[in-house]
């Protein structure tokens, strides 16, 4: 009995010993895997007090607006906090006093790419602050729900010898504001819509009904002057307002317009639409030349807020022109046809002459000849001044529209022409909103995507179900694949007019069922 009493008292006596010297921590966590900070002391501080002094420094200054709804995701710059910290304080004011359990931040990989959504494995990510437990059990589940997320050190250990900063210059405002809670840092490897998407529905399943906060971290333009610069990033900004994200996305894709973190916003703002958001707030712009005063070649950085809202931030309803306006795209359409069928060059309109037309648009070109469809093409995104898009549109109808031979010389006196002005793509919560007449439609799987204009379905007399089924078999896939989860529809208005009258966007075209965009023709 003596000897057990005695061996009893060894091993609480080793246990004090081990406590002593170690702390709270056990021998389990000896063997944490911590990711460790990379860019402490060049990005923001390195020494704990001088880095809380200069976030809580930022957030004092930050102006806090009044929000239309409950804040759900974030949008937030990455760069050193000398030049983006004070615009990313306006994300994070809006925290102070409140509590979530979880928060998931998710950046773009700067240093290496892989194809997909890179969940860290490992225990916890440190700063100056402190360390932040990884939520395991979330991340182990977010990785097994599909092909395109997995548990993995890639874009968090450092590659090439440097270390990713745009997940964890984040970490410092949300242990500022928030405090404690558990983190699930995602890196994206590649960014295009499948993988975007596959993380922003498989976190809106997850989170909802949970105390989460997302955290899309994303610079803006960079390396441009101080006008064009902001120029584009106003054009970034308006979309993620407008809750185009599919626009964000083909444009982001096609370096149209320039934002490092573009796949997390879209992923943010897939996932906030799922749990309720519509409405996104800029908080605040600015560049480097703001800071530095340099304005030759400068970043620039947003911060903004996804918010709950009953109501989108902006609805479906077509642009309005003046006749002036409308006869000039005419007359432009036709000028462009006709220099590239007879002189096999584009047309080279002057901007000047189209200074009031100089807001991107998507637009559709339609030509006929006697009635009958000869050619139809148009691009989707937003991606250049409406004007030039006309041009390009116009140009394509002619001469690449796969189901039908160049139009010839001949034919250009008898050619008629339609324009279809696009508004902002909004997906489809619910079919039943679907207004035949109203509505055009762009159904979207996986690399299918197929769309129909507004203009369409009341040509051919369909009612909502048959318009649906249509746009189906349009994008190359089964006539019912609208109802299937894995199938997005997005809807969108058009002004639609011609060079005989301009009614506006219930305008009739006449043989428009097969309509093509540059590189995706469908039969």
């Amino acid at each position: 009995m003596m000897i057990k009493i005695l061996f009893c008292a060894f091993l609480l006596l080793c246990a004090v010993s081990l406590e002593r010297l170690f702390g709270n921590r056990s021998f389990a966590d000896e063997k944490l895997t911590v990711r460790e900070p990379t860019v402490a002391g060049q990005f923001y501080p390195g020494q704990a007090d001088e880095l809380r002094r200069m976030v809580d420094k930022f957030l004092a200054e930050a102006t806090v607006p009044q929000l239309p709804g409950e804040v759900v995701a974030l949008i937030a710059p990455h760069a050193g906090y000398v030049y983006s910290g004070k615009v990313a304080a306006y994300s994070y004011a809006l925290l102070k006093g409140r509590k979530f359990d979880r928060v998931v931040v998710i950046a773009p990989s700067h240093f290496e790419e892989f194809p997909f959504n890179s969940v860290y494995s490992g225990d916890a990510y440190a700063t100056p602050l402190g360390n932040i437990p990884v939520d395991k059990e979330f991340a182990s589940r977010l990785a097994k729900s599909g092909n395109f997320i997995q548990l993995s050190t890639r874009g968090h250990a450092p590659a090439q010898q440097q270390g990713e900063h745009a997940l964890e210059v984040q970490l410092p405002f949300l242990q500022c504001t928030i405090g404690e809670f558990k983190l699930v840092p995602i890196v994206m490897g590649d960014q295009d819509y499948e993988i975007e998407r596959a993380l922003g529905v498989a976190l809106a399943k997850m989170v909802k009904g949970t105390s989460t906060l997302i955290v899309a971290s994303s610079d803006l333009s960079h390396y441009h002057t101080y006008d064009e610069a902001s120029r584009m990033d106003h054009k970034t900004l308006k979309a993620i307002e407008e809750w185009d994200y599919l626009s964000l996305s083909q444009n982001f894709e096609r370096r149209v317009w320039e934002a490092c973190g573009g796949g997390p916003i879209v992923a943010t703002m897939i996932a906030a639409e799922r749990l309720g958001a519509r409405q996104a707030k800029m908080l605040m712009y600015a560049n480097t030349g703001d800071v530095t005063g340099d304005h030759s070649r400068v970043v620039g950085y947003g911060a903004v807020a996804l918010l709950k809202s009953e109501k989108r931030s902006a609805e479906l309803e077509p642009m309005s022109l003046s006749q002036k306006e409308e006869d000039a795209l005419i007359a432009l359409a036709k000028k462009s046809v006709e220099t590239a069928v007879r002189d096999r060059k584009l047309y080279e309109p002057s901007a000047s002459d189209f200074s009031t037309l100089q807001q991107e648009r998507g637009v559709f070109v339609t030509l006929t000849e006697k009635g009958n469809l000869r050619g139809c093409i148009g691009l989707i995104a937003a991606e250049k001044p409406l004007f030039l898009a006309v041009r390009d549109a116009a140009t394509s109808a002619a001469l690449e529209d796969p189901r039908f031979s160049p139009v010839t010389a001949q034919e250009l006196p008898s050619l008629e022409y339609e324009i279809s002005v696009l508004t902002p793509f909004h997906r489809v919560l619910d079919v039943k909103d679907v207004r035949v007449g109203r509505d055009g439609l762009l159904m979207v799987r996986g690399s299918n995507r197929g769309l129909l204009l507004p203009q369409v379905p009341t040509e051919f007399g369909w009612d909502r179900r048959t318009f649906l089924d249509e746009t189906c078999l349009k994008a190359g896939l089964p006539p019912q694949a609208w109802q299937d989860e894995s199938t997005d529809i997005f809807a969108f208005s058009a002004l639609v007019f011609n060079e005989r009258e301009s009614p506006g966007p219930d305008q009739r075209p006449t043989n428009t069922k097969g309509l093509s965009e540059p590189g995706s023709p469908r039969p």
